[in-house]
């Protein structure tokens, strides 16, 4: 890319059409008439978010957290490698095959790979990694939700370099799910000595086959990733990297952040948010990719308190003026969710768009129906005597657009006469209240390639199912996605799924956000993954 040329924010049905195709992007060399040579030995400095990492997220087998994989992927090598266009190719595997039922994935190894400890990866490593995220002391939910979950069966060493995946029924999921840094590798002689400190993080603990090695952490500042030199076995056949440094800056705060790549004092910076990123200096490459996976949302617990009432879900849900909200504080760059499947996720049901639209009217009448007839001194609706009132909790730190949008919502509730109080919890008092579910609404979005997700979130014993569904038919259209093959009868399955929680309002979809990084004039050959999550097998950096 010539040196002028920067990518700004896209309009939204730009961003909806590019988003799961851009995958790769640069910067040019500084035009100033300064070096324009790769420096090997350059340092690379990324600031990101990353609060929560050092509260034992440093293991993406264990965490749920993004940015524990986007950080681990670092040091993380997966067996096969996702492309845009959703096939697969090599990577870890030269190949693999599937047996006939769809239970048994194959998996012929390279020979050549090591851990950056010296350990060799073989069949053996496979199974120490996969039997280690299945086992119930390791307390992983995402991950091995992503092994299958009570599908899994075992891992075979077939021989030093081939491997075999067994599940006890269908799982075409897996392919995907082993693209990811969740299914990623861990060192075994790490895992054998260490392994309970992986979630801490730190050098010696998170060590992998990747394309750095970490070598510094200090929780809450920065992880410092240092090149593997013996790296040779990337993805696309990439060496190791082009640069020796990859410095990792936690920044929570994204005006922080977005200042300290506009000055230079970072070569690029993520998670930042749309209303700062349009305002970066034009010598900047802004690169905005959508999220596939689930919208951010909110998830109403059918469970626990007033939203048990199916009209109560629905009334909260039309009571909500999100078109406004979301173009007011997201300035137009992330679009309105409809369904619980964002618009870059394959199976997504684009006949969902206009479907609920805001109706406060329609809300009034619903509540009315419900028996909510009644109003208290602050306009609050009434019924045998108690305020119509919700709980929200929330996961701390939340954005100031989050924040302004829980406000926002706070605002069209109270106009119905619905009194929604929230609260922004630590880590630990925020699992004290989700563990047994006693709160009314909790919110979040989720990552994923594959329209699987849905079954953490809608099924019977999804460790996600914040809003305790409990209903068999949608376990039996779940259990069908995760068995079938066939594209066309998955889509069905996901569509039925799709357009059942428009109806029952389990989870309210409300925008799907972009991973918004920002790169410096210096960095050459960045590319992403299908999360927007920078990827940096082909850097290199001039000074």
């Amino acid at each position: 890319m010539p040196s002028s040329a920067v990518r700004r924010l896209l309009p939204l049905a730009a961003i909806a059409a590019a988003s799961a195709l851009i995958l790769s992007a640069c910067a040019g060399p500084a035009s100033d008439g300064g070096s324009t040579t790769a420096d090997p030995d350059a340092e690379l400095i990324w600031a990101i978010e990353g609060a929560n990492l050092s509260a034992g997220h440093m293991d993406p087998q264990i965490s749920q957290l993004d940015v524990s994989a986007m950080v681990q992927r670092q040091v993380l090598d997966s067996l096969v490698f996702q492309e845009a266009d959703g096939t697969f190719s090599p990577w870890l595997a030269k190949s693999w095959t599937v047996s006939d039922d769809g239970m048994t994935y194959t998996f012929e190894l390279r020979d050549d790979v090591t851990f950056t400890d010296g350990t060799p990866f073989d069949a053996a490593a496979v199974k120490a990694n996969f039997d280690r995220i299945m086992d119930p002391a390791t307390a992983s939910a995402q991950a091995a939700s992503m092994l299958g979950g009570e599908l899994y069966e075992s891992t075979e060493v077939v021989g030093g370099h081939t491997v075999a995946v067994h599940f006890t029924g269908p799982y075409a999921p897996f392919l995907q799910a082993a693209s990811t840094a969740q299914l990623g590798f861990w060192s075994p002689t790490v895992l054998a000595n260490s392994g309970d400190q992986l979630k801490a993080g730190g050098p010696d603990v998170n060590v992998g086959t990747g394309p750095f090695e970490m070598t510094e952490y200090t929780p809450n500042q920065e992880i410092v990733y240092t090149r593997n030199d013996d790296y040779a076995w990337g993805p696309h056949g990439e060496k190791a990297p082009r640069f020796e440094t990859l410095r990792v800056q936690i920044l929570p705060e994204a005006s922080v952040r977005a200042g300290v790549v506009e000055s230079g004092e970072a070569d690029l910076a993520s998670q930042l948010p749309p209303n700062i990123a349009a305002e970066l200096g034009e010598q900047l490459t802004v690169e905005s990719i959508e999220y596939p996976g689930m919208p951010y949302s909110l998830f109403l617990n059918e469970a626990y308190g007033v939203f048990a009432d199916q009209k109560v879900r629905e009334a909260f849900e039309r009571a909500i003026d999100v078109d406004t909200a979301i173009e007011k504080i997201f300035f137009g760059q992330f679009p309105r969710a409809w369904s619980v499947l964002g618009s870059t996720t394959p199976g997504y049901d684009e006949t969902l768009e206009g479907s609920w639209p805001f109706d406060a009217d329609r809300a009034n009448e619903l509540l009315d129906d419900a028996g909510w007839t009644e109003r208290d001194a602050d306009g609050i609706r009434m019924k045998d005597g108690a305020r119509l009132s919700a709980r929200w909790i929330a996961w701390t730190p939340v954005p100031d657009d989050r924040a302004a949008l829980a406000n926002a919502i706070q605002s069209d509730l109270k106009k119905v006469g619905f009194e929604i109080t929230r609260e922004v919890l630590e880590p630990g008092a925020y699992n004290e209240q989700y563990g047994p579910k006693t709160f009314d609404i909790t919110d979040w979005g989720f990552s994923g390639v594959d329209a699987d997700l849905l079954r953490s979130h809608l099924g019977s014993e999804g460790f996600q199912n914040a809003s305790q569904v409990k209903d068999p038919e949608v376990d039996a259209l779940l259990e069908q996605g995760l068995s079938t093959t066939d594209p066309a009868a998955r889509e069905k399955v996901y569509t039925e799924l799709q357009q059942w929680n428009a109806k029952h309002v389990a989870i309210v979809p409300l925008y799907v956000p972009s991973l918004i990084t920002a790169v410096n004039d210096g960095v050459d050959g960045l590319s992403y993954d299908l999360y927007g999550r920078p990827l940096f097998y082909d850097v290199s950096v001039t000074r």
